[in-house]
């Protein structure tokens, strides 16, 4: 008995440890309680929260709003350009990109709460079945759109669908006493990253790029190939308003200007590995005149091109500073359709710049940079006075470059309005001679058919007497009064652009472009220093 006594004695604590460990297992088991097995696996705060609010909170809310809420909030807090993008939101967020989408094929505005069709695309389902430029879109599949404060996001959601699905629209037309009713089976519809190509004079080319898409690569090879078939010896790369893209497609364009090994960008983030993107040997403009032109709005991809192109002493950067993003985005698809993009890497200009603006005091401020920009007067000259000694870079014939807030522009042209054309000004921002245009197009669209394309409208229609007559009286009406300082010298530019907004409700930017830019200051600058290197 005794040495049995000694064994269990020497054995019981190691049954009470065994016994006491199972017992709080169970206990979790039973309970559901997770503070023990956190220590164990990862804890999920996150959804332990939302898991609260769905059982507890006052009211009934979604769980699929609280998890999307949370996300976009975690982002916000990384960088301005990491972003969810809901399901519903994808292919509004990637069609832009991709060089394509599906839906009717037509270019609209909505004007006095009416879808007005401005142009139907060529071989598009629109034009095949009849849709005119003119038209009105008042009832889709049966429901009205005109009249109800529709904006265009819900014209486009209307209007784009699968291919092969059929929407019915019913339009009103000017002549025709009754609506007209049209079937229209969408289709691939393709979308251009290219706004216009077209030769300035003899040796100057003009390109206008919008975007960075899945086709702007080939779109620009071909724009050069029949810009130098056409004479070319110099080049203007209007980037002014282009947002960005895809980083490649930026690659693939500096690529043509810059002579073999010569670097474009580089990017390195704490989980990519530094990538160099270099010249190849097949660029199409390696040699020949150049300028870039880019503002406020020129980002991102816009950047990479303007800033391989002055650290590389290529050519010329006119304009005003560009926004200032230099963060590469990632995009990662959700199982539900959503996405998310995220920052992974930051990218630096040939000399190691990075022209990302600052975004430590958080998302509004940094929205609100531009207006900043306006407010300070940086808008009407150049301010380098933010910039420290350590953002100053050099390029390798000398010129000082800037990092950490954008490009700044070899030569700077201001945004400022002439105070001696206060006339020309009311009307601008009042935006009577757009609206004028409009008007004069819908009503005279018939006798406007005699224009064969837009060179035969550019070579041909005068803005007379009668309609500047005109003109003058409706601008009186709308409060602009001829009395205003500047109005005798404002009647040529006023000339120029109501024949540029004409044309663009009849030919789209092929029509526009080519005579607005007459009034451009940093395109005329452009044209001018080009001419300076012949």
């Amino acid at each position: 008995m005794t040495n049995k006594s000694n064994s269990l004695t020497k054995y019981l604590p190691i049954f009470l440890s065994i016994a006491l460990i199972v017992g709080i297992l169970i206990g979790i088991f039973l309970t559901g309680k997770n503070n023990f097995t956190s220590k164990f696996k990862s804890y999920d705060k996150i959804n332990d929260v939302i898991n609260f609010a769905m059982q507890d909170y006052v009211d009934t809310i979604s769980k699929e709003r609280l998890e999307e809420k949370a996300i976009t909030g975690m982002l916000e807090s990384l960088d301005p350009h990491s972003v969810y993008i809901p399901a519903e939101d994808f292919h509004n967020a990637n069609d832009p990109l991709m060089g394509n989408f599906e839906g009717i094929g037509v270019q609209f505005r909505i004007q006095n709460d009416t879808i007005m069709v401005i142009n139907t695309i060529v071989g598009g389902p629109s034009e095949k079945v009849g849709l005119k430029a003119g038209d009105r879109i008042v009832n889709v599949d049966g429901k009205k759109v005109a009249g109800i404060g529709i904006k265009d996001t819900e014209v486009i959601k209307k209007l784009k669908g699968k291919k092969g699905s059929k929407v019915k629209v019913e339009i009103f037309r000017r002549g025709v006493s009754h609506l007209l009713n049209f079937d229209i089976i969408r289709d691939v519809i393709p979308t251009y990253s290219i706004d216009i190509d077209y030769m300035v004079d003899k040796n100057i080319g003009y390109i206008k790029l919008s975007k960075f898409s899945a086709t702007t690569s080939q779109e620009f090879s071909d724009a050069l190939m029949r810009l130098k078939g056409k004479g070319m010896k110099g080049l203007i790369l209007d980037l002014r308003g282009n947002g960005g893209g895809y980083l490649q497609s930026a690659i693939d364009v500096a690529d043509h200007f810059l002579g073999t090994h010569k670097i474009i960008v580089y990017t390195e983030g704490k989980n990519r590995r530094k990538q160099i993107a270099s010249a190849t040997s097949e660029g199409l403009f390696e040699k020949e005149e150049l300028v870039v032109l880019i503002d406020e709005f020129s980002a991102s991809a816009s950047e990479i091109i303007a800033g391989a192109i002055q650290d590389n002493d290529r050519g010329l950067i006119i304009g005003r500073r560009s926004f200032g993003k230099g963060l590469v985005q990632e995009q990662f698809s959700l199982s539900d359709g959503s996405a998310v993009r995220l920052t992974v890497a930051r990218y630096h200009t040939p000399t190691g710049r990075c022209i990302q603006k600052s975004y430590q005091n958080g998302y509004e401020n940094y929205m609100n940079d531009l207006n900043d920009r306006f407010l300070n007067g940086e808008f009407e000259k150049p301010d380098t006075s933010k910039f420290a000694d350590s953002l100053k870079y050099r390029t390798p014939k000398g010129k000082i470059v800037y990092g950490g807030g954008g490009i700044m522009p070899d030569i700077y042209i201001p945004m400022v309005a002439d105070k001696k054309l206060e006339y020309y000004n009311q009307l601008i921002n009042k935006g009577l001679i757009y609206q004028f245009a409009f008007d004069y197009t819908d009503k005279n669209r018939k006798n406007l058919s005699i224009y064969k394309n837009a060179d035969d409208y550019t070579l041909r229609f005068l803005v007379n007497n009668n309609i500047i007559n005109d003109f003058i009286n409706y601008a009186t009406v709308n409060g602009v009064n001829k009395q205003s300082i500047g109005f005798n010298e404002s009647i040529e530019k006023i000339k120029i652009l109501l024949k540029a907004y004409i044309a663009r409700n009849l030919f789209d930017d092929i029509g526009f472009y080519p005579i607005y830019l007459k009034t451009d200051n940093a395109f005329l600058k452009a044209v001018e220093e080009i001419n300076k290197r012949k």
